[in-house]
Order: C-alpha cells, then sequence, then structure tokens
C-alpha cells in the first residue's frame, strides 16, 4: 500500500496506516491511500479501523464488495459521508494479473482476440472512495496507473514544477478525476495503433487481387470493440452521475472553496469530454469494420458479375461458330462447299467472319470492356 500526504506544503509518502491515526488528518491537506483489491482484501479490517478513526465513517461492506470485484462495470454510488466511483480502465498492459480469479466467461486482456493492440488492452476495474479528506483507491497487482500518476505526483512537488505553475490536486475529489483522466487518456494513445490494424484489413477486404480469409480475427475484433463500447458507455453514465452528485453538493463558505468547486466541475466535464471521444472513436472503426466487409461482398459480388458477363460472352461468340461446324458435321452426301478443294478456307473464313463481328458488336456494347481500377 502507498499513502501520500497531500498538502499545500509538500507531499509526503508513507505506508504505515498505523502511523496516520496517531498523526491525524493533515489541517491543509489530505490523505491518498493506494492500495491493490489483495491488500484491501488482507487489510480490509485495519483500513476500516483508520477510516473510524480519522473521518468516523467505515465503508459500507456492498461499497466493499465493489470494490474488490474486478470485472464489475463501471458504476457510480454515494451516502451522505463519502461517493464511490468504480471505473473499468482502457489501459495498454502486458497481461497485468489480479489476485481475484475472473469471473467465468467474462472477458479479460488475454481472452479477447482479433488484432494484438486489442489483445493488450486491459480492462480491469478501478474503485476510488471519495471522502472530505481522503482518497481510498483501489488498483489491479501492480498496476501502472496508480504508480505512474504516483511518479507524476511527487514530481509535482518539487521546486521546479511549482515554479512552472504546476500544483498538485486540491482535493480528494479532484485527485480522482485526474487519475480516471489519465485512465481514459492512455487509451487514446491507442488510437493510432487501433485504425492502423482496422485500416490494413480493410485495404486487403477492398483488393480485388487479394484473398481474404482472416475472417476469424476481423469477427473477433468487431466483438472486442463492441465490448469497448460497452465500457465506454458505463464509463460515461458512472461520471454523468458524478457530476449530478456534483451539483448537489453544499455551496462553497469562502471564495477559495468556490473556486476548488469550479474547477472539480470543468475536469469533472473535460473527462467526460474525453470518454465521450473514446466512445465516438469506438463506434466509429466498429461503423468502419462493418463498412469494410459490405464493401468486400459488394466488390467480390461485382467482379463475380464481370466474370459471368465475359464468359456469356465468349458463350455467345462461339455458338454461331458451333452452329456452322454443326450443318457441316450432318450426314448429308450432297452440302455445299463439302467436295470443293476451297470448301474448308471458305468454312473457316466464314466462322471468323462471324466471330470477328460479334466480337466488334460485343466490344461497341460494352460487354468486353474492362472496369477501371
Amino acid at each position: 500500500m502507498r499513502i501520500f500526504t497531500i498538502n499545500t506544503a509538500d507531499i509526503v509518502e508513507t505506508d504505515d496506516l498505523g502511523a496516520l491515526v496517531a498523526a491525524g488528518l493533515p489541517e491543509h491537506g489530505y490523505l491518498w491511500l493506494a492500495c491493490t483489491r489483495t491488500e484491501l482484501e488482507h487489510t480490509q479490517a485495519q483500513i476500516q479501523a483508520t477510516l473510524l478513526a480519522l473521518c468516523g465513517v467505515q465503508l459500507v461492506d456492498l461499497h466493499i464488495s465493489d470494490l474488490l470485484n474486478q470485472q464489475l462495470s463501471s458504476h457510480y454510488d454515494y451516502t451522505s459521508q463519502y461517493d464511490v466511483l468504480v471505473f473499468r480502465r482502457l489501459a495498454a498492459s502486458a497481461a497485468e494479473g489480479d489476485a481475484t480469479p475472473p469471473e467465468q466467461g467474462a472477458p479479460t486482456a488475454l481472452q479477447r482476440g482479433g488484432p494484438p493492440v486489442l489483445r493488450r488492452i486491459d480492462t480491469s476495474a478501478v474503485g476510488f472512495a471519495v471522502f472530505d479528506q481522503i482518497l481510498l483507491s483501489v488498483h489491479p497487482t501492480d498496476c501502472a496507473v496508480r504508480d505512474a500518476y504516483a511518479e507524476k505526483l511527487l514530481h509535482s512537488a518539487s521546486a521546479e514544477s511549482r515554479a512552472t505553475g504546476v500544483r498538485p490536486p486540491g482535493s480528494p475529489a479532484d485527485l480522482m478525476l485526474r487519475i480516471v483522466n489519465q485512465m481514459v487518456d492512455a487509451y487514446l494513445g491507442l488510437r493510432r495503433q487501433l485504425t492502423r490494424q482496422l485500416d490494413h484489413w480493410q485495404t486487403e477486404l477492398i483488393n480485388p487481387r487479394t484473398r481474404f480469409n482472416n475472417w476469424a480475427a476481423l469477427l473477433e475484433a468487431r466483438l472486442s470493440l463492441h465490448h469497448l463500447d460497452e465500457i465506454c458507455e458505463d464509463q460515461r453514465s458512472a461520471l454523468q452521475d458524478w457530476i449530478e452528485a456534483l451539483k448537489t453538493w453544499p455551496d462553497a463558505q469562502t471564495p477559495a472553496a468556490q473556486r476548488e468547486r469550479d474547477l472539480l466541475h470543468v475536469r469533472s466535464r473535460d473527462v467526460l469530454e474525453h470518454i465521450e471521444r473514446v466512445v465516438h472513436h469506438v463506434q466509429r472503426l466498429e461503423q468502419s469494420a462493418e463498412t469494410a466487409v459490405q464493401m468486400h461482398f459488394s466488390a467480390q459480388s461485382h467482379r463475380t458479375n464481370e466474370i459471368m458477363r465475359t464468359l456469356t460472352v465468349l458463350t455467345a461468340i462461339f455458338l454461331p461458330l458451333n452452329l456452322i461446324a454443326g450443318i457441316f458435321g450432318m450426314n448429308f452426301e450432297f452440302i455445299p462447299l463439302l467436295h470443293q478443294s476451297n470448301g474448308f478456307w471458305l468454312a473457316m473464313i466464314l466462322m471468323a467472319s462471324t466471330a470477328s463481328g460479334l466480337v466488334v458488336f460485343f466490344w461497341r456494347k460494352r460487354y468486353l470492356e474492362r472496369s477501371a481500377r
């Protein structure tokens, strides 16, 4: 577990829960308790006792279950003392595991098919419990999101960062929104890889000179994109519920507190806009994949029609020749040109003239014209 004491002066990290109870809450700051699901499960009683000593309230049992469930969809809930937000992250991860076994049949990063970039997307849930002066976040094991933002938070406390105007989050809610925004932005960084892979498939689907056989991977990719679309919709609904709850908070008593409240509204809307961009991008990829499949079958149908048209024209050209050959092959004793020395050549000239005339006729009708590439 990583514990941060964040105030206007500096940021201090520790890993001793017992020392927090003795020190109490900071006068001009707050605490960030960042743990994994395994740590929450094993130290649940100690964490609850710490929250009770510092805030005078404990987490509800149902909220503890939500925070321990790694397959829970994104949602928002609240009590009179704290808020709970569960947010399923969309971040590239190399088989990042969790001690809690996944539910039977639940899609995970290792079970998803399709392009490699889709198989690397981890959708484990991250839970947040937001108190007035404490933020409790529950992450998967070895969560890169927590460690990356922890390093960013410690860097923001340095003199160089403060000189450039970078300041740490002003409240637990602000810190939660920044972590959520980082998770969403991590998925936005995968857009180029996703678009490149699907564009490659679209090119193969539309190219008439290639035979596309990767239908299983394309179907898995479409199912994965649909799954991501559902996750993003849940994320958007959860954040919209958070914004609506934020509007019901009591009015701030000081101008500084009101400014912090306005910043929370702005940051919440900014995170929501980022999620909507993700939703729009995933839906566009789904539509592009569907359109490419339809264009592929349309192109194949058009190609088949062209082949059948060419074969039909060739058949029509050789039908008169077969008729002439059949006439001269009749078992009659007296047939014109049959006993003449130049009869064969006259028949060949007649057949060539007929075939040439039909070719010219069909060419003028554009039955033998090739389609422009």
